[in-house]
């Protein structure tokens, strides 16, 4: 049972660890960024697509229908032209936001790859010390992969590789 709480102590600093940069995140986002969130949430939401239908359907339904005083008259030009204004303040303002969220992703990222070089690191002082063990206690280890594995990465080396492969594969991101 004392293994169990250890990990459930690991567990819970790691996750108190990214809820603190998560609110950090936050807390440094400037006004702009808010509001872009903000619109970004309410744009892309179901309500506002339903409502934005509704409020449609009933300009059009009145127009079509409105014989005595149409305000909008098929093609619906004053429609269009309302729609055309919405789309071009509500894209760039949603782009906006997506690249912050971007900017969040690669910043995690670049974290992620920075333990896992690490934990790499770690991982192959750890695989010569136990080498250096067994040596020491006379056990037999096999030595066709033991070196190979014993040796550091090199990031550079491995990013030349999986260009290569996917240069051949035909998969190149242009």
């Amino acid at each position: 049972m004392k293994v169990a709480s250890s990990i459930e102590e690991l567990t819970r600093r790691n996750v108190e660890a990214i809820a603190a940069m998560e609110k950090e995140s936050q807390t440094r986002r400037t006004l702009g960024e808010r509001v872009a969130d903000l619109v970004a949430s309410v744009v892309g939401s179901w309500p506002f697509i339903i409502a934005q239908t509704v409020i449609l359907a009933a300009w059009i339904t009145l127009n079509i229908a409105g014989w005595i005083y149409r305000w909008d008259p098929y093609p619906f030009i004053l429609l269009n032209l309302l729609l055309s204004f919405q789309a071009a303040y509500a894209s760039p303002i949603i782009m906006m936001s997506q690249n912050r969220q971007a900017q969040l992703n690669e910043r995690r990222n670049k974290l992620d790859l920075q333990i896992n070089l690490l934990a790499e690191q770690e991982n192959t002082e750890t695989l010569k010390l136990l080498r250096l063990l067994c040596k020491q206690a006379g056990i037999a280890v096999d030595a066709s992969t033991g070196p190979v594995l014993e040796q550091a990465i090199n990031p550079d080396i491995v990013i030349h590789q999986i260009d290569a492969n996917s240069t051949q594969a035909g998969n190149v991101d242009a």
